[in-house]
């Protein structure tokens, strides 16, 4: 049996409860749709059926996943809007409303990818990753969280992706991702006395996002050295069903103390990432001292804020 065809145990963890997952026609969304139908969710499969570099579209991907869901006992129905267009991302959350009467969970998971590093994507590419990831991110989130504020309950997963922390050459991308995060922290704050989480995942996981990209090729002719050995690569990584265990959890009351939090998640694996945090601080007091010169700072620097770049994201020059 394909991975995408996993069946979830049945459970009733997320019974009554309502669901929207973006992009969950295919790959990790498919198998979050799936699972949480599985603990019992209705669920709004949301996919416009692009190809992976957000050209086109079809019907069948969210029409083939809501089949596969009510063929193993569970309920869902379809939406074909864009993510990346508020109005129609207004469509996608009205949907949960007029099947179902009420919305208590958002998974965020739509995504497009286009290849390239810096200096060879143009700012459509750019405008179009990050108009689907992360303005598509924001743009569901307006639209539910009203909603969610009102009946005072609500959990709110995105998509983030080790991209933001960790960049490899994949700059819209990387910045999208980087967005969600600072979004997913923003939001969990706003909202944690409206009894609504926010929190985000970063998969591993199989998907077909960079299907056919060279990009160690790509790393190695602009002599930047990958960072990844290539068994680490998408194409040698589990499907999305060992993802999904983490989002029912964080989207069932089991979670409901969680909140503002980053997991990467998938292919056997579960991490959490800390919140970004100033580690170290040189100071005087410029109301006597005056401010800092630049001769000061190239003295004091180097022994004191850098003396342990391995402490830091510091990336030094060749």
């Amino acid at each position: 049996m394909p991975d995408e065809e996993y069946v979830p145990p049945r459970g009733e963890r997320l019974a009554g409860k309502v669901a929207v997952v973006t992009g969950s026609g295919r790959g990790i969304g498919r198998a979050h749709a799936i699972a949480l139908a599985a603990e019992g969710a209705s669920v709004v499969v949301n996919d416009a059926g692009v190809e992976r570099t957000g050209s086109g579209g079809s019907a069948a991907p969210a029409d083939d996943t809501v089949a596969f869901i009510r063929e193993n006992g569970g309920e869902a129905v379809a939406n074909y809007n864009s993510v990346a267009d508020y109005a129609q991302a207004g469509e996608i959350i009205r949907a949960a409303i007029e099947a179902y009467g009420r919305l208590d969970v958002l998974v965020n998971n739509a995504g497009i990818a286009r290849e390239g590093l810096f200096h060879q994507i143009g700012p459509d590419d750019f405008a179009a990753i990050v108009g689907t990831h992360l303005k598509g991110t924001f743009n569901t989130c307006h639209h539910a969280v009203p909603l969610m504020m009102a009946q005072r309950s609500g959990r709110i997963i995105n998509t983030a992706s080790s991209q933001w922390r960790n960049p490899e050459g994949r700059t819209a991308y990387g910045a999208a991702k980087g967005g969600i995060v600072s979004l997913t922290w923003d939001l969990a704050f706003e909202l944690r006395y409206h009894g609504v989480t926010v929190n985000a995942i970063a998969p591993l996981a199989q998907t077909r996002a960079f299907a056919g990209y060279r990009h160690p090729e790509a790393l190695a002719e602009a002599g930047i050295p990958a960072k990844k050995a290539p068994d680490e690569l998408a194409a040698n990584r589990p499907g999305g069903e060992h993802v999904s265990p983490i989002v029912v959890w964080l989207a069932s009351d089991a979670a409901a103390h969680v909140n503002g939090c980053v997991f990467r998640a998938g292919s056997g694996k579960f991490g959490f990432y800390a919140h970004p945090e100033e580690i170290r601080t040189i100071n005087k007091d410029w109301r006597v001292k005056g401010k800092w010169t630049v001769e000061e700072l190239s003295k004091a620097l180097p022994s004191s804020l850098l003396f342990d770049s391995s402490a830091a994201p510091f990336i030094p020059a060749d």
